[in-house]
């Protein structure tokens, strides 16, 4: 009979071998098996867990019991993306992939709508749909960008790029909200005559392209809703902001055709601008913190910390450092005192310290103990 584990720190399918390689060196059969795609490992009652376990700490791997796993992520908070629920927010590790391939559809929606948009903009007279061409366009070109990072995102670690290349995907993100910020400002400063002297616009047209453009990037918001990357989740909100943004022409294009209220598609053009600004900046902001080594924002620094030091046989910890890898995985590295411990006594502090921290999706740890019997350090 073989139990299920779930493993954490495993970050390429030549990694997974590896380390199932190296976990069947401890059995005879050769029964251990790791599936990557759904990060568990499967392993005979009959290994060695201690052993094992010494194996898995080396390669910087947490093994944790498939029926332990939920429980001890009841009660951390996710705060990822500005939510909070009630339960860990959980890595989807085999997303990369399937995000690179709904990024090219995207891609290619926004720039076949962005050239409609153009032709159509300037047909109808509609400062609003011209707006929004420009948006789209830079979504194209952002999306694109995205689509080659997150490509190059799912690379395995190598010898520059230790880590991985998953920091590629927020450079991806990082460009995404640099287009949009600067083209909202731009079109803010283009859209400003247009309000004192508004022109008339041909609503019927701008009706009918705003039933299609709700369909195009409704679904467009639907392949991004999917994914939990920093990537993603910019690709998301614009999708999402372009979705309201043609409602609001749905809606225009319906007061015009009994008011002739022609300055409503200007002010529009604004509102549209001034909405992407207030949506992309928090996101801008998040991501760029990532790639500063900011602490997470769903990580309580002070409580891991008081976590650590309520270890039996730790007295102090110095320089805990807490940072993302690519705001989805974390990793940690601190220096604790401790009390003249036996090596097994050791080790099962660095394996308390590992089940701690777990649960906030920190896969990535390096403890570094000091001898401290006198209690000197604090």
């Amino acid at each position: 009979m073989k139990n299920e584990y779930i493993v954490r720190g495993i970050h390429c399918k030549e990694c997974s071998r590896d380390i199932e390689e190296k976990f069947n060196q401890l059995t005879e059969d050769k029964d251990i098996h790791i599936d990557y795609e759904k990060r568990k490992a499967y392993i005979p009652e009959k290994v060695d867990m201690e052993q094992l376990k010494r194996v898995a700490a080396f390669e910087k791997v947490l093994l944790e019991p498939a029926h332990e796993h939920a429980a001890s992520h009841e009660d951390i908070p996710d705060t990822h993306h500005g939510h909070t629920h009630s339960h860990s927010h959980e890595v989807n590790f085999s997303s990369g992939e399937k995000a690179a391939r709904n990024m090219k559809i995207v891609f290619f929606i926004n720039i076949l709508f962005a050239v409609l948009e153009f032709i159509f903009g300037a047909l109808f007279n509609s400062a609003a749909i011209l707006t929004d061409a420009v948006h789209d366009l830079g979504d194209g070109v952002s999306v694109g960008l995205a689509w080659f990072f997150q490509k190059i995102s799912t690379k395995e670690p190598n010898q520059k790029y230790s880590f991985g290349h998953k920091r590629f995907s927020l450079l991806g993100a990082l460009i995404t909200g640099v287009v949009l910020l600067a083209g909202s400002f731009i079109l803010i400063l283009n859209t400003l005559p247009r309000l004192f002297n508004p022109e008339p616009v041909h609503y019927e047209g701008m009706f009918w392209l705003a039933l299609f453009a709700i369909a195009a990037n409704g679904y467009s918001a639907w392949l991004m809703s999917k994914g939990t990357s920093a990537n993603e989740s910019m690709m998301n909100l614009h999708m999402l902001e372009d979705v309201l943004g043609w409602i609001g022409v749905l809606v225009v294009s319906v007061v015009v055709r009994f008011t002739e209220w022609y300055v409503l598609d200007p002010l529009l053009s604004l509102a549209i601008a001034g909405f992407i600004i207030w949506q992309t900046w928090p996101q801008f902001k998040s991501t760029a913190e990532i790639f500063l080594d900011a602490v997470p924002q769903e990580l309580d620094k002070k409580k891991i910390e008081q976590q650590i030091t309520d270890i039996s046989g730790v007295h102090a910890l110095s320089h805990l450092h807490l940072w993302s890898i690519d705001g989805e995985e974390h990793a940690l590295a601190v220096t604790i005192s401790i009390e003249k411990l036996t090596l097994e006594e050791q080790e099962d502090v660095k394996e308390q310290i590992r089940q701690i921290v777990a649960p906030y999706n920190i896969t990535h740890t390096t403890v570094e103990l000091v001898h401290d019997p006198e209690r000197i350090l604090n």
